[in-house]
């Protein structure tokens, strides 16, 4: 089972074994699904509510969970894709904030404490922890967009769950066309 997530070896915590049980369940919604809105839309309701309802988040909760993705009329811009939770800023240019960091520097990126992040872009004022992972193109590793999850709490994420979720935003881009 631990073969879905790269770094997580057989001797698991509870938050290592919820992240192998989510990737098992992105797994099969993915299989036979070429779709980018559809795999996007599915994975972005898949992990807000199993974060909402997993122990291993008690005291954490997520409050946001969606995709960030390239807009063709607007070079060097994300859009607002299929996401879960409040209404969201609609467009993030690459750069700016913690999405459009993540998306220019192609990296993942965790931030504890959102009010310390320069040039944050505060879309929901109950947000106070963000992980962003940049969603890329298998073979070129171009950025096509990024994962984004919020949390109303400081301090929500760890190297758990950014493993975790770089694994499940991989199998969507292997799962995607786009």
């Amino acid at each position: 089972m631990s073969s879905f997530i790269p770094g997580f070896n057989d001797t698991l915590n509870s938050k290592a074994q919820f992240y192998l049980e989510l990737a098992g369940q992105c797994a099969a919604l993915l299989q036979g699904q070429r779709n980018l809105v559809t795999n996007t839309a599915n994975v972005s309701s898949l992990v807000y509510h199993s974060l909402l309802e997993t122990p291993t988040r008690e005291g954490k909760p997520v409050n946001w969970a969606g995709f960030y993705l390239l807009d063709p009329k607007q070079p060097g811009t994300l859009a607002l894709g299929p996401f879960q939770g409040k209404p969201a800023c609609t467009h993030i240019a690459f750069g700016k904030g913690v999405c459009g960091t993540a998306a220019s520097t192609a990296e993942s990126v965790v931030v504890k404490d959102v009010s310390e992040f320069p040039g944050h872009i505060s879309c929901d004022a109950a947000s106070k922890s963000e992980i962003v992972v940049p969603l890329k193109a298998p073979g070129s590793g171009a950025v096509q967009g990024v994962f984004d999850v919020d949390a109303s709490v400081v301090d929500a994420f760890d190297d758990f769950d950014r493993i975790g979720l770089e694994a499940i935003v991989g199998m969507v881009a292997e799962a995607s066309d786009f």
